[in-house]
Order: C-alpha cells, then sequence, then structure tokens
C-alpha cells in the first residue's frame, strides 16, 4: 500500500559531515532544506558528532512525531538513521551524500542532490521489510566472507580520498591470501556444505552499485534473498561472478542461492569470519540474520527500482 505525502511535512535531515568528497555539501543541504520549506514543509537539519549518533537523533525525531528522517551520508549514515525508526511510523528518505550511494540508486535518486531532492518532494510512503544480523538492523546486506574482510581493512582516509577505488585496491590485496573456509551453516533449518568464500544475504538488490548478487530479491515478500559462493581461494572468484551475471546461480555448482527467512552461522574449527552490514564492518560469525517483516516506513521516489517490490504497485 501506497500513501501520499501529507501537507505541512515535518522532516529531519541528519547528515555525516564527514561523508562523500564535496567540500560544499552544507551550503547544498541547507538549498535542499529551502526548497522543501518553499513545499510548505518544515525542515530541520543536524549533524552527527559520533558513531551511532545518527540513531539516537532518529529515534527521538521519531519520538518528537516527525513524519521522515532524511539520511544525507552515505550508505552507513543510512543504516544508522534506519535503526532508529524501524517500528515506528517515521519515514526514511535519503540524500546521496556517500561512497557508493547503493539505496539512493535503489529508489532511483540523481547522484545531484537537489535533484534528488525535488524527486523525493515527489515521494510516496510504503512500507518495507528489514533484515537483521545479530541485534542490528540492514536496509541492503549483510555479507560474511571476503567482502566483510575488504570492509573491515578499507580506511577511512582512502575511501575519502579514492572514493568506491579504495574498495578494488582492498580486495586486490586480500584475495591473493583469501581462503574458503568450512562453517555450519542453515538456511531456514537445511545445511549447506562445502569451503564457504562468502555469503552475501540480501534485502535488497544491487551490491556495491554496480553487481546484484541477490537479483531476485524484494523488499516486500518478508524473505532474504541469500547467495552462497564457495571455492578454495579467491582465484575462482571471476567464474563466480559470471553466473551471477548471467543469473545462473544454480547451475554452478559452486553457486547457491535460496530465499529464507533465517541464516544460522556457525564456526567451525575455530574459523571465525567477519561479518559487514550496508557496507560497515560488524563483526564475526558466529551470527544469525532474519527477516523482520513490514517493519520500517519509506519514501518512495518516481523513478524508484520497480522490481524491489513483489506487488504490481511496487
Amino acid at each position: 500500500m501506497r500513501v501520499s505525502l501529507t501537507p505541512n511535512l515535518q522532516v529531519l535531515i541528519i547528515y555525516n559531515p564527514t561523508a562523500g568528497q564535496s567540500p560544499n555539501f552544507k551550503n547544498t543541504l541547507d538549498r535542499v532544506a529551502n526548497l522543501w520549506r518553499d513545499l510548505g514543509w518544515q525542515v530541520q537539519i543536524a549533524a552527527t558528532t559520533a558513531p551511532g549518533d545518527a540513531t539516537t537523533k532518529a529515534q527521538t525525531a521519531a519520538q518528537a512525531g516527525y513524519n521522515a528522517v532524511v539520511a544525507a551520508g552515505g550508505d552507513g549514515t543510512v543504516n544508522e538513521v534506519m535503526n532508529g525508526l524501524v517500528g515506528t511510523e517515521t519515514a526514511l528518505g535519503v540524500l546521496p551524500l556517500g561512497t557508493v550511494n547503493i539505496w539512493a540508486r535503489e529508489m532511483g535518486l540523481s547522484m545531484d542532490m537537489l535533484k534528488a531532492a525535488e524527486s523525493i518532494a515527489k515521494s510516496e510512503l510504503t512500507k518495507i521489510d528489514v533484515g537483521m544480523a545479530g541485534n542490528r538492523h540492514f536496509l541492503l546486506m549483510a555479507g560474511i566472507g571476503f567482502d566483510a574482510a575488504v570492509t573491515a581493512t578499507v580506511r577511512s582516509d582512502e575511501k575519502k580520498i579514492l572514493g568506491a577505488i579504495a574498495y578494488v585496491k582492498q580486495a586486490i590485496q586480500i584475495a591473493w591470501n583469501f581462503r574458503g573456509v568450512r562453517l555450519k551453516l542453515r538456511v531456514d533449518g537445511k545445511r549447506v556444505r562445502g569451503k564457504i568464500l562468502m555469503v552475501i544475504i540480501g534485502n535488497s538488490q544491487l551490491y556495491g552499485g554496480v553487481v546484484k548478487f541477490t537479483a531476485h530479491a524484494t523488499i516486500d515478500d518478508g524473505l532474504l534473498d541469500v547467495c552462497v559462493i564457495k571455492g578454495r581461494g579467491m582465484l575462482s572468484a571471476p567464474r563466480r561472478l559470471i553466473s551471477i551475471f548471467a543469473r545462473h546461480y544454480n547451475r554452478d555448482p559452486l553457486v547457491q542461492y535460496y530465499q529464507a527467512k533465517q541464516v544460522e552461522i556457525r564456526n567451525k574449527r575455530g574459523k571465525h569470519l567477519p561479518v559487514q552490514v550496508d557496507g560497515d564492518y560488524l563483526g564475526t560469525t558466529p551470527m544469525s540474520f532474519r527477516v523482520v517483516p513490514d517493519s520500517l516506513w519509506i519514501m518512495v521516489p518516481p523513478n524508484a527500482d520497480r522490481s524491489l517490490w513483489r506487488s504490481v504497485e511496487g
């Protein structure tokens, strides 16, 4: 069900002052706020000051009755804001200001903030599912294994200077020595065997702004999509990626695709694998993952990817 925006919308913009590569983004944010105020919206702007601050500010805004909280930053900032809004009546919006901006891309937003703001002004509201990794919600995906090892070791200064290239650089450095490990992996109780390089548990589709590991995922079906990539080492990864790009998931014996409500990953022989959610390092296995259905209101701009919804109206 889609709900139209109400007049006199009360909106809080939460921005990460360290996100992105543009030195003039605060001036642009002020212009965005004025654009929305001209529509009759009541708009406030707040900067984050420490990790986790965006979650606290979003929770406070929801308790104060704000209609929407707009995360201006990268996917990490979006994740923090979302974690403060799950289970409330306050909707999540996003302005692209980070390195990759996956959720903004899923929502069909321009990477130009003013153009994105114009699209957001035409949004409708709807409820979607989110995922949970341990005690943390995720909007996009959780990654276990190789990609999380990359995320855990990318330096923030390199990310700010190089953008997405920082991840590529780190991936190349780690790939040579990364080896698949045997884990106790269960997908809705079904045991998955083999040496595992990486597991992507997707609530949505796009990964890294480029590839769709979980291309069949929809955000309103009450399920998470799970892509398991097996192998002894990362030298076999290019062949796995070809299968994923072609969406020949289960035709490749080393790529398996599932849809599930819950995924359990336990260690075997003391092997701990790193975990990332929405592009930020979270911790290591063992960890449980599950879907939290129909739990987050979002702002849906007109050009949002329609394939993200199971229902026709999406």
